[in-house]
């Protein structure tokens, strides 16, 4: 069994060229909460939702999140009715939100929610979302203290950063089978996503951060940072701010105490050579995921490194 950990468009990225060399049933991703949003009093999952539709073959290549093709009539509706209509939420995307809000009012976990939802769409790789328990993303600004959503999406992250806090973590508990599987993995990948506020809020889950500290599986992470820039979105300002310097040092420092090997671009090859931080070695590659040859070739890179004799069968192409 493979174990990712990932959130945002880079996680979701990754685990689209995973998916194409892996049997479904040999995934397990662990998925961060922390950008969940309450909308319309619909519970959303953003991150979840990415997971399960890049799974079900159902993601949005063009927008990086939400249904391929979907309309956005209930949203227009909505705004001309005088409601909020910054989140972006399309029509078939509001099913998913629905059916997900219905089941945890009848007493469900967001566990079995998403297990739920999975299967009704056909995925049959393992989809845990990081706690059932809610732990929130805060954003300290000038501004104001934001959720991530309000910080990412309604105010196109340009607001000054003093500091990310992940609200309720510290009494949470990860999900049910979340410690056992990095616990039982054959390799656990660290997806190229925010090593603040997309895999931050997944290692502040007390427990997961012990489990990666001893689980027998190498522990491999792709790089979203090249240079001093993030390959796309806060990354950048959002490391700054918790005290990691931009650069793949910071991101083989947030996760010194369990990495193993950190893929870095080919361009941090210098980079690459000056990092001495605990056991990591940094391999380089070209890790831009342009398209679907570029996502399968850095999955494949992730796992010949982490469990190289998965990919000494026939393997081929699932999908």
């Amino acid at each position: 069994m493979i174990v990712v950990l990932t959130g945002g468009t880079g996680g979701a990225k990754f685990v689209d060229g995973l998916r194409r060399l892996l049997p479904a049933e040999e995934l397990t991703i662990i998925v961060n909460t922390g950008d969940d949003h309450e909308w319309w009093g619909l519970y959303v999952s953003p991150d979840v939702d990415s997971i399960v539709y890049v799974l079900a073959d159902l993601l949005s290549s063009e927008r990086g999140w939400g249904v391929r093709g979907d309309t956005f009539h209930c949203l227009q509706a909505m705004k001309e009715l005088g409601e909020e209509a910054w989140f972006s939420v399309g029509d078939r995307d509001l099913a998913t939100h629905l059916l997900r809000t219905q089941l945890l009012s009848r007493g469900q976990t967001l566990s079995e929610a998403t297990s739920y939802i999975a299967e009704k769409l056909d995925v049959r790789s393992r989809i845990l979302p990081m706690s059932d328990m809610r732990v929130e993303t805060r954003i300290d600004t000038p501004a104001g203290d934001l959720s991530f959503e309000e910080y990412f999406v309604k105010r196109w992250y340009q607001d000054p950063v003093n500091s990310v806090r992940f609200s309720g973590a510290s009494e949470a508990e990860p999900a049910p089978g979340v410690v056992d599987a990095i616990a039982s993995a054959q390799a656990v990948l660290i997806a190229p996503s925010n090593p603040v506020t997309s895999i931050g809020p997944i290692l502040a889950v007390p427990g997961v951060r012990e489990a990666l500290q001893t689980t027998p599986a190498k522990v491999v992470a792709v790089s979203p940072i090249i240079g001093s820039a993030a390959v796309s979105g806060p990354a950048a300002n959002l490391m700054t701010a918790q005290g990691l310097p931009v650069s793949i040092a910071g991101i083989a420092k947030a996760y010194e105490d369990f990495l193993d090997i950190l893929i870095a671009d080919d361009s941090d090859s210098a980079a690459a050579r000056d990092i001495n931080i605990g056991g990591v070695t940094v391999h380089c590659t070209d890790i831009m995921m342009r398209d679907t040859e570029d996502k399968r070739r850095i999955a494949r890179a992730a796992l010949a490194l982490a469990c190289p004799e998965i990919l000494s069968e026939p393997a081929a192409e699932f999908r």
